[in-house]
């Protein structure tokens, strides 16, 4: 005798190979396909070989598979929209995580720039003993702004850039026929960004064209 084959589980088998589209037409036709038998025992008991219920309702059941596709797609897509947005949640609160950590350790960095500065050439080369603590200074400054940058974490010193409101903040206007308006001319103090986001803009002096008489115009630090 020969071993039967089980049709389901040859379904079950080719279903593996099928894309997930594949699939969905597959479990869509099994279910018309179901439904339509129903249909029919249910009917043919009292069914009429000249009646025309048949292709009407064929037409009903076309129309409900037609819905209930329309739906597991609808319902898929959405799944996917939740993914892509929990997956761009997820890698922007990993970027920008030490946003807070970065704000509170920028005015460390500020001061160890205020201290290697403070130390002038001169006096370095007068006294070994503040040579070397200015080297070890020059060092520590060296490898903090190593570690921050690595972290994505920017200094931003715009001193003879054009003036650009998205990461300065213009504190003062000063008169100027060697730079173009709105050029900066004095950086009050740094700005940082962490990757593309501003942690502290940039306090500037904006450059401006100079004017005989009160009145005229101003350099816009708004655009």
């Amino acid at each position: 005798m020969s071993a039967s084959t089980n049709p389901e589980s040859m379904t079950e088998d080719n279903s593996q190979d099928l894309s997930p589209g594949e699939q969905l037409d597959r479990v869509l036709q099994q279910a018309a396909e179901a439904m339509a038998a129903a249909h029919t025992s249910e009917t043919s008991p009292a069914a009429d070989p000249m009646s025309h219920e048949t292709p009407v309702a064929d037409e009903a059941l076309q129309r409900q598979v037609a819905e209930m596709k329309d739906q597991v797609l609808r319902t898929m897509a959405e799944m996917e929209n939740v993914r892509s947005r929990a997956r761009r949640d997820v890698e922007e609160a990993s970027r920008y995580a030490v946003a807070g950590f970065a704000r509170d350790i920028i005015s460390v960095l500020e001061n160890l720039y205020r201290a290697a500065a403070s130390v002038p050439q001169e006096s370095r080369a007068e006294s070994p003993l503040l040579n070397t603590l200015a080297q070890g200074i020059d060092m520590t400054l060296a490898e903090f702004v190593n570690v921050m940058q690595r972290h994505g974490i920017q200094r931003v010193d715009p001193l003879g850039q054009p003036f650009d409101h998205n990461f300065h903040m213009a504190v003062a206007q000063m008169e100027s026929t060697e730079h173009a308006p709105g050029t900066v001319m004095q950086v009050m103090q740094a700005g940082y960004v962490l990757h593309d986001r501003l942690l502290r803009p940039a306090m500037v002096g904006v450059a401006k064209a100079p004017q005989p008489g009160e009145g005229s115009p101003q350099v816009d630090t708004q655009a």
